[in-house]
């Protein structure tokens, strides 16, 4: 299906939203990464999430207070967040913390671990990744929440690069 171009390397992003209840957004450039002409591609292999406090020494609950934040990758831009069957949805975070009873509920944090085999990944033929990230209250001044992504360029068979390709136009829909 997907010979492997490169090992696997890591992309992070970071979004810090600064107000709550709303959303917050940020890009990962796959330009340089994926060609269509040559049947390029992006393996996903995991996402992982690192969530922080205002700043590198902030605690998350002098920042997030007792509340809930959440972050998404996707494929395609959907202006917000989206339902966990959205095709275009590659991984997703809930952090759920509450300072009153000091109780933490961590609901969806490192799920999205594709593998690291020829095979096994999740497969991205657009030019970028979207991250979305809220937070339904804030203490501090504002949330981080770190995305990294790991990942290796991969070139496909004509029928899959196909294949893949019309999946992500339709999930346009």
């Amino acid at each position: 299906m997907a010979t492997k171009k490169t090992s696997m390397f890591t992309l992070t992003e970071r979004v810090t939203v600064s107000a709550a209840t709303t959303d917050t957004f940020a890009t990962i450039d796959l330009g340089s990464y994926v060609d269509v002409g040559d049947r390029q591609a992006l393996q996903i292999h995991s996402v992982d999430y690192i969530v922080q406090g205002s700043d590198a020494n902030a605690t998350i609950a002098s920042s997030l207070g007792a509340g809930e934040a959440q972050c998404q990758v996707t494929d395609l831009n959907r202006g917000g967040l989206v339902f966990a069957n959205d095709r275009s949805l590659v991984s997703s975070m809930r952090l759920i913390l509450d300072t009153d009873g000091y109780l933490t509920n961590v609901t969806d944090l490192y799920p999205d671990n594709y593998g690291k085999g020829a095979d096994d990944g999740r497969f991205v033929v657009n030019d970028a990744l979207y991250v979305t990230a809220r937070t339904s209250a804030l203490a501090g001044s504002a949330v981080n929440i770190v995305v990294r992504v790991n990942a290796s360029i991969v070139t496909l068979s004509q029928k899959d690069f196909m294949a893949i390709a019309i999946q992500s136009t339709a999930a346009d829909n």
